[in-house]
């Protein structure tokens, strides 16, 4: 069990985003979304640029819930390709920090071809 904890000094501001999925790859195909890796990648980045325009990054990101569905022979969940894409925006040189993470299977998502939703908790001090 690794646990993390953090006091946040007064004035600081939390901020949640809700369940974030990926968008299609293809506008006039709007039930195609790729493999787990791709729709991954799909929703780092939409969270990247909407923290970044209201002035926040990745790095602000303290906890994440990541739903996956079954992609992968057996019914087992594809963590190996969210995994892949996740470590491309945590953990990184530029990037060093990362969140705490849960990531659970789910029997579905809203769309049938979604194999992935991501919701965050972003913190960050005065």
């Amino acid at each position: 069990v690794i646990a993390s904890t953090a006091l946040l000094p007064v004035g600081s501001k939390i901020l949640y985003i809700s369940g974030t999925t990926p968008s299609p790859l293809d506008p006039a195909k709007p039930d195609e979304f790729g493999d787990t890796a791709t729709q991954t990648q799909s929703i780092l980045s939409k969270m990247k640029a909407q923290l970044e325009g209201m002035g926040w990054s990745m790095g602000d990101i303290v906890k994440m819930n990541v739903f996956l569905v079954a992609a992968l022979p057996g019914g087992r969940m594809d963590s190996a390709g969210m995994n892949t894409v996740f470590k491309t925006y945590f953990g990184t040189p530029e990037q060093p920090n990362k969140p705490t993470r849960s990531t659970v299977q789910v029997a579905a998502l809203g769309r049938p071809t979604m194999l992935v939703e991501i919701e965050a908790i972003a913190a960050k001090a005065p």
